[in-house]
């Protein structure tokens, strides 16, 4: 996997023609283009394929929960279009969620687990019914994904050692919360450099805002890929 397999683009934007635009810009540098929630929902299936056939691989972060039956058809309509790598779902949804999510997913794309959202902090997962420390839960639910047959997870760069560590290195650790030094956090709270993410287990960053908002959004992806590939010894 080299440098350019290992950054995931979030298209981050509105609609289909600012993202088809970032597409353009960032084929040769981006090896993968993450479509979430805002841009699946204002634009869909046909979305998905545009970005498929312009640009490589679509990670599609829909971060599925509901019950099994419900998910494993959701997976199996999401998938219908192809040009999917990975889809996620959330491994808050347990066991039977998560097997079927697999089940329907088959080898058209991997299934990635969730574990807990990077702009959770412990305060704020207290708050919301978990129990601390955050690191030990991410840690649990990413072996439960890994015992169910999905492909990897999502989780910060905070966890990705500790995941490692206990699913071995087979799985897909993809880390979002990626911030070049001296980027702002935003949103997030549970970050790190794209070089320390890597250094500490993960495959796959995934950057937006850092890219998107920077005045040369492909030499900001070309420093993103140069920092992974100091990080990995030049070994990509």
């Amino acid at each position: 996997m080299d440098s350019r397999d290992r950054l995931v683009f979030a298209l981050d934007v509105p609609d289909g023609h600012a993202a088809l635009r970032l597409v353009r810009l960032l084929a040769g540098e981006v090896g993968t283009f993450k479509v979430g929630l805002e841009l699946f929902c204002a634009e869909g299936p046909a979305l998905v394929r545009e970005v498929s056939q312009r640009g490589g691989a679509v990670f599609l972060d829909l971060k599925l929960h509901d019950i099994p039956a419900t998910v494993g058809r959701a997976v199996s309509r999401a998938l219908a279009g192809g040009g999917v790598r990975w889809l996620t779902v959330h491994t808050g949804g347990g066991r039977q969620m998560l097997e079927a999510a697999v089940r329907e997913a088959g080898t058209g794309a991997g299934i990635l687990g969730v574990t807990v959202l990077t702009s959770l902090n412990e305060a704020g997962a207290v708050e919301a019914g978990l129990s601390p420390p955050l690191g030990n839960l991410v840690v649990r639910r990413a072996a439960l994904a890994v015992d169910c047959g999905c492909a990897g997870v999502v989780a910060s760069p905070q966890e990705a050692g500790a995941i490692r560590r206990v699913v071995g290195p087979g799985p897909l650790i993809v880390t979002p919360g990626i911030r070049p030094p001296g980027a702002a956090a935003g949103d997030q709270q549970r970050t790190s450099t794209p070089a320390e993410a890597i250094a500490a287990g993960a495959d796959v960053v995934v950057v937006g805002r850092p890219i998107r908002d920077a005045s040369d959004p492909v030499a900001a992806a070309r420093g993103i890929r140069s920092a992974i590939e100091e990080a990995l010894g030049g070994a990509v």
